[in-house]
């Protein structure tokens, strides 16, 4: 649920509220960018997680239940008794994430999915974890959190070290003017309930989903610049065409193309073409599988993000201990490998058509859309470059669902990587954005060199007014260095053209 309540009588801030219910991946953005902020939990929101912590401590003080009465892993079959210590060591035993501290806004991302998902009631731990974590999102304070420590069956590690923080044993990274919460005691009920989650991958897939829907919506305009610059065919976006094979996805995209550029549904080819190279006729049947592969993410990260995953599982109506494998996170990384594959297929189109626009058959200009100076390079250089990044981003788009790993002493003998897939999916988008910084650069040049703008009204003429004023205008050879990177920073602005 969204609400807006005034900031301090100046503005209305977005206020998401967490139930363990309705989170989207786009209001974990929002949280994690700090556009949006978390509404106040009343004694209710709370009712559901009290319940299933006072069920889960009768449970364990009357049979044996993994990770409370028991160790972890390979470990499950030993009592620990009265052992008032176990949850501390549990947590400071998983605790051993390793390499670079992640971005504040990956933590935040974490913090959010995990209070969702502990207020949907399953965890059996004590609700002031939860208070905790709301409090430290609505501070900007935020637990230093280090990149390695999970392959996709619970993100322990990092789970762990924001239990040692929330304990008092971890250290924060504060915002100027944020207070970390106060720290507050965990006992065998509560280690094994926090850590049992993998928040830190949902929240890294959602922002790095948020993100990537941002860069397919602008490549759609970039797209039809360039098939203005060399005067293509809009028939490939006929209504019929999209009719006679109807993928979701596809007609988005064909439909957009023909609202972007002001063409009717039923476009007819230009005079003398017949068609167009991939790069352009291929548009709705590429691009539509990344918009449709960009919701069936967004489908399962919803039902994750929302979902009492723990184990073991704490059933208040049963009063029972379930224990089970839902913390396993084969949807989240299959879904997350088909979409970078469908959106490196996008990147690779953008490459063609950066490719074409150099071509003079095709724009009646010079090669590589030099000036007058005799061998001019022109824009050549950007086809190296976007090469590059789109080598970087094919090798990122390699599955992670196709590693392995046994673990615990052979007791956890498979691992889905969904963890190496979420980072992988937020390392192509940097890869994605200067692909497509490329082509509008290119196609803004060819545009300019033959005289031709887009009518005006269009919302393809917002997008080249927007990108003419930023981009530098002069024609000679020059590093383009500083022309994409204003490209790149363009292109969240076109996408909402």
């Amino acid at each position: 649920m969204v609400s807006r309540t005034p900031d301090n009588g100046r503005r209305a801030v977005r206020r998401i509220t967490l139930d363990g219910t309705q989170l989207r991946p786009a209001d974990i953005a929002a949280l994690a960018d700090r556009t949006a902020r978390t509404a106040a939990l009343g004694p209710e929101a709370l009712a559901p997680a009290e319940e299933s912590w006072e069920t889960a401590r009768r449970l364990a003080a009357t049979g044996r239940v993994y990770g409370r009465s028991t160790g972890v892993g390979a470990n499950r079959t030993e009592d620990v008794g009265a052992d008032a210590e176990h949850g501390l060591r549990l947590l400071r035993s998983h605790a051993g994430a390793i390499g670079d501290p992640l971005p504040a806004r990956e933590v935040r991302a974490m913090l959010a999915v995990r209070a969702n998902q502990l207020l949907a009631g399953g965890a059996g731990l004590n609700p002031a974890v939860i208070t905790s974590l709301l409090a430290a999102l609505e501070s900007g304070a935020h637990p230093v959190v280090n990149e390695h420590g999970a392959v996709g069956t619970g993100d322990l590690a990092a789970l762990a070290q924001t239990g040692l923080a929330l304990a008092g044993e971890h250290p924060w990274h504060r915002a100027p003017g944020a207070r970390a919460p106060a720290p507050i005691p965990l006992d065998n009920n509560d280690a094994l309930a926090l850590i049992s989650s993998n928040a830190l991958t949902l929240g890294q897939s959602a922002l790095a989903l948020d993100e990537l829907r941002r860069l397919l919506a602008a490549s759609l305009p970039v797209a039809a610049l360039s098939l203005l610059a060399v005067g293509g065919s809009y028939e490939p976006f006929a209504e019929p065409v999209m009719r006679a094979r109807p993928h979701p996805g596809s007609a988005a995209a064909a439909a957009r193309m023909r609202t972007v550029s002001g063409v009717p549904d039923r476009p007819a080819a230009p005079l003398g073409r017949i068609q167009d190279p991939y790069g352009f006729r291929c548009i709705p049947q590429i691009h539509g599988p990344a918009l449709d592969a960009a919701d069936t993410l967004d489908g399962i990260l919803t039902v994750e993000v929302n979902a009492a995953s723990e184990n073991p599982f704490i059933s208040v109506e049963d009063q029972a201990a379930y224990h089970h494998g839902n913390f396993y996170a084969a949807h989240v990384a299959l879904a997350l490998d088909a979409f970078r594959l469908a959106v490196l297929q996008t990147a690779q189109l953008s490459t063609a058509r950066l490719a074409a626009l150099s071509e003079p058959d095709l724009t009646r200009l010079r090669p590589f859309l030099g000036d007058a100076a005799p061998a001019s390079s022109g824009v050549m250089i950007l086809e190296y470059a976007a090469g590059a990044a789109l080598g970087e981003m094919r090798a990122v788009s390699h599955p992670a669902s196709l590693g392995h790993a046994v673990l615990s002493r052979g007791v956890e003998e498979q691992a889905g990587f969904a963890s190496l897939g979420a980072r992988q999916t937020l390392r192509a988008c940097t890869y994605y954005r200067q692909v497509l910084a490329c082509e509008l650069v290119t196609a803004v040049r060819a545009l300019r060199m033959r005289s031709l703008e887009p009518e005006p009204g269009l919302p393809l003429a917002d997008a080249y007014a927007l990108a003419a004023e930023a981009l530098d205008p002069r024609m000679e050879d020059r590093p383009l260095t500083d022309d994409v990177a204003v490209a790149a920073g363009l292109l969240d602005r076109l996408a909402v053209v």
